[in-house]
C-alpha cells in the first residue's frame, strides 16, 4: 500500500484549488496508537525507490508518501502542514497488490 499526502500539486492542473497546504507532512498510525511511519518530502524518504516503483510518487517534491505493508486492522493517517501551517490537502490510500 502508498499513502500519499497531496497538497501542492493541487493548485495546479486546468482546475487548481487555492489555499492549498504548502508542504504536507504525514504520519501513519496503528489501532493501538502506535506511529508506523512518518515523512516529509517523499523524495527525501529512506523509501524514495519503493515509492517510485509504485508509478504513483507524487508529483511534487514537497508531498509525503508511506510505502507499507498492512495487514486487517484500524490505521490512521494524519496530514499536517510543515510548521503547523494550514490548507487544503488530500490523503490517498493506494492498494499496490495485483
Amino acid at each position: 500500500m502508498i499513502i500519499r499526502a497531496i497538497g501542492p500539486s493541487l493548485g495546479t492542473g486546468p482546475n487548481p484549488l487555492a489555499g492549498v497546504l504548502a508542504d504536507p507532512t504525514l504520519e501513519l498510525w496503528n489501532g493501538n496508537g502506535s506511529l508506523l511511519a512518518s515523512n516529509d518530502d517523499w523524495n527525501n524518504s529512506s523509501q524514495v525507490g519503493e515509492i517510485i516503483a509504485t508509478a504513483v510518487a507524487p508529483t511534487n517534491n514537497r508531498e509525503s508518501a508511506i510505502v507499507a505493508t498492512l495487514g486487517a486492522g484500524n490505521y490512521t493517517a494524519i496530514v499536517r502542514g510543515v510548521n503547523q501551517t494550514s490548507g487544503v490537502g488530500l490523503v490517498e490510500a493506494y492498494d499496490l497488490d495485483p
